[in-house]
């Protein structure tokens, strides 16, 4: 007996995912009615598709070819199910998003309430990480990312407002410490860190008329939220490099006092990218079409 179109479905899922946990919650399914499913298929056929171990599952050279074959045939099922919404008034489905914190907060979030006024049929999830993934290989129909980061096959539009970073402490670590008057004197500071995902800590950029530089500034605190870095920074912790979205209220408040203005780096976009060779869905054209 082969196997249904459903046990196809969710071994792709397995596949792409490489993890049943992962799967079987896009799935709407337990992890061990999954991994039974995908037992019970390999039976059917007489061959093993997947190499599990307690931490992760892989392919064999069956399941490869299997998921090669499959790939084209199920994006036109898709795309044959999706072309239907066309004859709807408003999109339905489900939309998944990987985007950075920063720009789920200061990007998307203040506009989620009116997309989910206009689109209430659509299931939107968003998963904020700042690590850089293969959204197709992860299951993503879209990514929100600054353009230097983004993957050459990918469609880009910039979304949303200029976003910039700025150079902020407290007033009371100021009068204590000196204002630094140029990026250099920021290595004679204390300088709260930022980690990307990778371990990496990011070096400060400025930027005067043509002039640009990159300092490796140094600090005892690290964090991998910018939020929480500008939160301790008012606390007189140090001096923090961050997004104005966090710090302009800060500001306004007396909390925090802006510095090195003239070094800012200029304003970016950031951009909205999905795959250039994968059928665009209607709940994804209507959400670029939101956020233009």
């Amino acid at each position: 007996m082969s196997p249904d179109l459903n046990d196809l479905l969710a071994f792709a899922r397995v596949a792409e995912c490489r993890s049943f946990r992962q799967a079987a919650q896009e799935l709407q399914l337990t992890a061990s009615a999954l991994s039974h499913t995908m037992t019970r298929m390999e039976k059917k056929l007489g061959m093993r598709l997947l190499q599990r171990t307690t931490r992760s599952v892989s392919l064999t050279p069956a399941g490869e070819r299997l998921l090669q074959s499959l790939q084209p045939a199920l994006q036109e099922i898709q795309g044959a199910l999706e072309s239907l919404n066309e004859l709807r008034d408003k999109p339905v489905g489900r939309l998944r998003l990987n985007v950075p914190r920063p720009a789920a907060q200061l990007t998307l979030a203040p506009v989620m309430a009116a997309w989910h006024a206009a689109y209430p049929e659509v299931e939107l999830e968003v998963v904020s990480s700042d690590a850089l993934i293969d959204i197709v290989e992860q299951g993503f129909d879209a990514g929100l990312r600054f353009g230097e980061s983004l993957q050459q096959d990918m469609v880009a539009i910039p979304v949303g407002r200029e976003i910039r970073f700025v150079v902020c402490a407290s007033p009371a670590y100021l009068q204590k410490h000196g204002v630094p008057e140029t990026p250099h004197e920021l290595l004679q500071h204390q300088c709260i860190q930022f980690r990307f995902p990778s371990g990496q800590r990011y070096r400060w950029e400025f930027q005067r008329g043509q002039e640009k530089m990159e300092v490796a500034t140094t600090g005892a605190l690290v964090f991998d939220d910018f939020y929480v870095a500008t939160r301790v920074a008012c606390d007189g912790a140090g001096i923090c490099y961050t997004y104005c979205g966090y710090a302009d209220e800060l500001v306004k408040q007396g909390k925090l006092q802006y510095v090195l203005e003239d070094w800012w780096p200029a304003p970016e976009r950031s951009y909205l990218y999905y795959p250039s060779r994968r059928h665009q869905s209607a709940a994804l054209r209507a959400f670029i079409d939101f956020m233009k």
